[in-house]
């Protein structure tokens, strides 16, 4: 009797032991911290977050580090902002079922993908919903480590479904307005978070790129705008790029491939219409021709990038990740720092981003934002390969990714 009384005191007080543990403050501590890409940093700083905002934020000797939080020494590293991901995709085989399927591969290959480059907040671009919405409910319940999942539906032109893209699957297409209006309707009632028009659609070496009629996109962006969602754009070529403009897309998902520019009355409407790019550099690096082609695509991109910069168009980093299996995010920031200082490229990870899609508690580390922070080993404005080097990342003050 007196020994089954102890066990169930003992469970008792390890259970409450635990529930703290969960909730339990977090210090960083001995850091140099950017509170901003366009700021200097705060050597040896020290910051306090709790139930996932940032509570105190200043040096070593002006914040009381509090007596029960789990510190993490920084000494010698440099914390940012959590990095967003504009552009991926669940897709690969390891998401399919993931409102059922075992947690473990889920949070081995988000740490693969994700978490450990990172990442605290992604767009998903194009996935099935039935697997990506289970997955968001699963993550945003502690169940599998990962970043703040937003979605958009897809909506592909008639007669447009991409070499890339197995035959077998069946694709949303439009041919009309009213059926762009109603795929949207369905996208945005389901509770995805925007859209993605796929204005021009590759279909194989020597075929002629299928677009989408301006009636349609506009039909879809038009509903989009009302409920205050963003729309993005697979582009693809010229016709597919002044389809963006003229439907009044937010979002340019890649660049043109090839593209040798931008025409003057292309950028002025970029910059009344506030249109956001995101490169996605290394998918034509690595994954498109041979060697003498890629390096064209990317000199391309990179002229695209340094025009839409300099004309004040905000940069959004993405990599098509999930689609392509490139994880390494170091790939991509040196390809964006031929166009992009080091604070660019780290604002298009972070203030870029938070701005842009109106996450008003994301994207700098200053009191009262969320605690989501990159723990990195070295200074990413002097080295921009810095940013691929992760220790930590850390999400609503808790940690997903450290690095064994």
């Amino acid at each position: 009797m007196i020994r089954n009384i102890v066990r169930v005191a003992l469970c008792f007080f390890l259970l409450i032991w635990v529930s703290g543990a969960s909730a339990q403050t977090l210090a960083l501590v001995g850091g140099n911290v950017y509170a901003s890409p366009d700021v200097a940093p705060l050597p040896d700083a020290v910051i306090v977050a709790s139930n996932g905002v940032i509570t105190a934020i200043g040096s070593r000797s002006d914040v009381q580090i509090p007596s029960d939080a789990r510190t993490i020494d920084c000494t010698g590293k440099t914390v940012v902002a959590g990095f967003w991901n504009s552009h991926v995709h669940f897709t690969q085989a390891v998401w399919k079922n993931a409102g059922t399927a075992p947690a473990a591969p889920l949070q081995e290959h988000m740490q693969e993908m994700l978490t450990r480059w990172g990442f605290t907040s992604v767009w998903d671009l194009g996935s099935d919903p039935s697997d990506t919405l289970p997955l968001r409910r699963r993550v945003n319940a502690g169940e599998v480590p990962g970043p703040d999942i937003r979605s958009a539906g897809n909506i592909f032109p008639k007669g447009g479904h991409p070499a890339y893209l197995p035959a077998e699957i069946q694709l949303p297409e439009a041919a009309t307005p009213d059926e762009a209006a109603q795929m949207t309707r369905r996208y945005l009632g389901a509770g995805l978070d925007g859209m993605k028009l796929f204005t021009g659609a590759y279909m194989g070496e020597g075929k002629p790129v299928v677009n989408m009629d301006v009636a349609v996109a506009k039909a879809a962006v038009d509903l989009a705008h009302a409920q205050g969602k963003p729309v993005f754009a697979h582009p693809q070529n010229k016709v597919g790029l002044e389809t963006v403009i003229a439907a009044e897309v937010d979002v340019l998902a890649h660049i043109i491939p090839g593209l040798p520019g931008y025409s003057p009355e292309q950028l002025a409407r970029f910059k009344s219409q506030r249109t956001a790019l995101i490169p996605t550099l290394s998918l034509f690096a690595k994954t498109i021709g041979g060697p003498a082609l890629s390096a064209r695509l990317v000199e391309s991109g990179v002229n695209q990038i340094k025009a839409f910069s300099e004309n004040g168009g905000p940069i959004l980093f993405g990599t098509d990740v999930g689609f392509t299996t490139i994880y390494d995010t170091s790939i991509e920031y040196e390809l964006m720092h031929r166009a992009l200082s080091e604070r660019q490229v780290l604002a298009s990870l972070t203030t870029n981003p938070a701005t842009y899609f109106k996450a008003a508690n994301k994207g700098r580390v200053e009191k009262g934002f969320d605690a989501d922070l990159a723990i990195l080993d070295g200074d990413p404005i002097a080295d921009v390969s810095n940013l691929a080097k992760v220790a930590y990342t850390i999400r609503a003050g808790k940690v997903i990714y450290q690095r064994p």
